[in-house]
């Protein structure tokens, strides 16, 4: 039995536009908390600037509202100078890709144990709706008024590029998928990269819808699980194949397709090759990739220089600063 419940690590009164997909997060990560059982003293929340990034002061844990773009620079101050922190950080679409893309790119790359967290809205919702490093292609915005002519970033490909480690997606709306990404990156150890698909109802309202619903959900969106089929729709009756190099969907009972033609999902594949064309997949050809994607082991950067530390001290013949100046002939200046 949990000894916290979500309340245990609530605090204020959100300040948020009402049906703002933060609101969603908010609670599911209140409630994964609480199930993950760690003391509120025991988590580290840290973001940037933007809508999301007020998340902090709503958290009953250690808690700070940094610099734009930098969430990701001040996480790993936190978790290299206190290793037992839980730390998660909180980062928009344009917070996390845009101002803040190098400090992401890097601190995926170096592994650190961090549980980072990005809200994908694709808008500026906080400056009043500019197109955002995620914004489609032609999407019309203030910053765009006749539609924007640059590509998005896809956070997966990011992340994968970068030798990320471990990537999840999740919809704000569905709360038990939520909370299990974010318990499954609590549990994995090293940079953990959870995108939240969520709505600006002011500025980009209905920009996930064809997930968003729960009864869309079946159709356009599927559930990866390691070790289990590929498989999707009200009944399960869609999967997916390999087809060469690529994927394709499959209606079960057509042309002789059975269960145990479909693949077989395989979070923990150090090969990301499939993992990545399963996080790049979108509708309306297919569905929408949510769940644990990719989760496998390697060395973090913490614990690395943790370990260099101990190793060069025990070396040392001087331990402190002290030692260093006292040890040898002295001097008394006057």
């Amino acid at each position: 039995m949990c000894e916290y419940t979500a309340k245990d690590y609530k605090k204020g009164q959100p300040r948020w536009c009402p049906g703002c997909g933060d609101h969603f997060f908010l609670a599911s990560l209140h409630k994964a908390m609480a199930e993950i059982g760690k003391a509120p003293w025991e988590n580290a929340v840290i973001s940037g600037i933007g809508c999301s990034s007020r998340l902090p002061y709503y958290m009953n844990t250690y808690a700070m509202q940094t610099i734009h773009g930098r969430a990701a620079a001040i996480s790993t101050g936190a978790k290299v100078a206190n290793p037992n922190l839980t730390v998660w950080q909180i980062s928009g679409d344009g917070d996390g890709l845009a101002i803040g893309g190098n400090h992401f790119i890097h601190a995926v790359r170096r592994n650190i144990d961090l549980n980072m967290i990005l809200l994908n809205n694709r808008i500026y919702g906080l400056t009043k709706g500019q197109y955002s490093p995620t914004s489609p292609r032609g999407f019309v915005s203030k910053s765009s008024p006749y539609g924007t002519v640059e590509d998005p970033f896809h956070p997966a490909e990011l992340c994968f590029g970068a030798r990320g480690r471990f990537f999840a997606r999740a919809v704000a709306t569905d709360a038990p998928g939520t909370v299990e990404i974010l318990k499954a990156a609590m549990a994995h150890k090293g940079a953990s990269v959870c995108e939240i698909l969520q709505n600006c109802v002011i500025f980009n309202n209905g920009t996930h819808d064809s997930v968003a619903k729960k009864e869309d959900r079946a159709k356009n969106a599927i559930y990866l699980k390691h070790g289990e089929p590929m498989l999707f729709g009200e009944n399960n009756e869609y999967g997916l194949m390999q087809e060469g190099f690529g994927l394709k969907v499959v209606k079960l009972g057509e042309n002789g397709i059975t269960e145990k033609d479909i693949l077989i999902h395989d979070a923990h594949c150090m090969d990301n090759t499939l993992q990545l064309k399963l996080a790049l997949m979108e509708g309306p050809d297919f569905p929408i990739a949510l769940g644990v994607i990719r989760d496998v082991e390697a060395p973090t950067y913490d614990d690395a220089v943790h370990e260099q530390i101990e190793e060069v001290s025990a070396k040392k013949k001087y331990h402190n600063f002290e030692e260093l100046l006292m040890t040898n002939d002295t001097w008394e200046v006057k």
